[in-house]
């Protein structure tokens, strides 16, 4: 039996041309998923988090394409804030705007 799918929206928002700040925020560790060391930052209470760099923006980041360079190993919390999400549509909202 065949179930039809209706009302499925379809989004422009894609990494690969988004420069929205989520890759700027402060992501913390909370699990082992396989950061390459040289990304991570251990901040003044022990806490592992993703490394920025002097621009704001984490070091995984290819700057040129906006792709996560560790996707296979990122954080959790970049696991769930998934490409075309509510979140991800506030904070790409927000930068078309500014």
């Amino acid at each position: 039996m065949m179930i039809p799918v209706k009302n499925i929206t379809t989004s422009n928002i894609e990494c690969s041309h988004c420069q929205a700040c989520c890759c700027r925020m402060d992501v913390m560790i909370i699990s082992d998923t396989g950061v390459p060391d040289k990304h991570i930052a251990v901040d003044e209470w022990g806490s592992e988090t993703m490394l920025k760099l002097d621009d704001g923006w984490c070091s995984a980041v290819d700057r040129n394409t906006y792709l996560c360079t560790i996707y296979e190993n990122r954080p959790w919390i970049c696991r769930e804030f998934e490409m075309g999400s509510d979140e991800c549509k506030e904070e790409f909202n927000v930068v078309k705007w500014v």
